[in-house]
């Protein structure tokens, strides 16, 4: 399979997802949950601070993510720890996840195989597995639809997150053809161009992912920022330097007022240094619809220059190297 077809099936995965998380046999726990921690890297990790983006604004307790083989110290006893990593051998996750068991936590995992899913057998921790053998990246959608229904089994949040689900499903299937248009519109615009990512506060998620897609798939080089935090350094930044670089900024309406007003005045700002700037609004009437409107838009980006640049959107060469290089270690 190629990196679109795995685009093309997003969709698909998110039922397919659904459907195993459905058929997945978790077990009860009642010890208390007072914090949350999420580990993973890469197209793995980026689930885990999407879903922190989500979820943070509205439960009781703080869910944060980790992408090192280091843990926060908060963890113990009534922490709840969601090692998610697709090939189940990621080498910093499953470090972090030695410390986790040795501070007490609740772990549950979420894996396509690997040492991880010996790990979770092992132990008896709950775990949701899904199908293997492909690029983590290009499975996103299964990792990502499965920390919500884990996050609902040990009580964090509720199930009006399936409601969504399923809009965003028929929503992302209805404008297929118009994501994949607007999609090659703005590929055209970075091609041979250094790409600028901007969101408001609360989809920093969704813009890393993009960035990590551009990295991955179309082998560019990138950066994103978030507003309003980058009203207060890097909007000075667009003084020199700026040749060659194309701006996007991805929109909701349920981003705060304030911040709306301060990505207009952004344009603004920066046209006058470029006049290469895009703006993409999401569609859908929930932060997880509008979450995957974009990861798919941005998904579909990522292919478009990949066939531009000539380039294999699958081949991690370098990355193989460096893994190789650290296990000579």
């Amino acid at each position: 399979m190629k990196m679109n077809d795995y685009i093309n099936d997003f969709t698909n995965h998110l039922k397919e997802a659904i459907e195993i998380a459905n058929n997945s046999n978790l077990t009860p726990y009642n010890k208390e949950i007072r914090n949350v921690l999420i580990c993973g890297l890469g197209g793995s990790g980026i689930g885990g601070t999407i879903v922190a983006d989500i979820v943070s604004p509205k439960v009781n307790i703080p869910i944060a993510a980790t992408k090192d083989y280091s843990i926060p110290n908060f963890v113990n006893e009534h922490t709840l720890v969601i090692a998610n990593s697709y090939s189940g051998n990621t080498e910093e996750t499953l470090f972090a996840l030695e410390n986790c068991q040795e501070k007490g936590a609740e772990i549950a995992v979420i894996t396509s195989g690997g040492k991880l899913k010996t790990i979770a057998e092992e132990n008896n921790y709950n775990s949701i597995i899904i199908p293997g053998n492909q690029p983590p990246r290009a499975m996103f959608g299964y990792a990502f639809t499965e920390l919500f229904f884990m996050l609902n089994h040990y009580g964090i949040i509720d199930d009006s997150f399936k409601a969504y689900f399923d809009k965003a499903i028929a929503l992302l299937d209805t404008e297929k053809t118009n994501i994949q248009k607007q999609a090659m519109e703005l590929a055209k615009k970075m091609y041979k161009q250094t790409p600028v990512i901007y969101v408001a506060n609360g989809f920093e998620g969704v813009a890393i992912r993009f960035r990590q897609q551009i990295n991955e798939n179309s082998k560019m080089l990138c950066w994103h920022h978030v507003v309003p935090e980058m009203n207060h350094n890097e909007l000075l930044g667009w003084r020199t330097n700026v040749d060659n670089l194309a701006v996007v900024f991805f929109r909701n309406k349920c981003d705060y007022e304030r911040n709306q007003i301060r990505m207009d005045i952004n344009k603004k700002v920066i046209s006058e240094y470029t006049d290469n700037i895009s703006e993409i609004w999401s569609k859908g009437d929930s932060v997880i619809e509008n979450s995957l409107y974009h990861i798919n838009l941005g998904d579909w980006v990522s292919w478009y220059l990949s066939e531009m640049n000539d380039v294999d959107a699958i081949e991690i060469d370098v990355i193989n190297f460096l893994k190789g290089e650290l296990g000579k270690i």
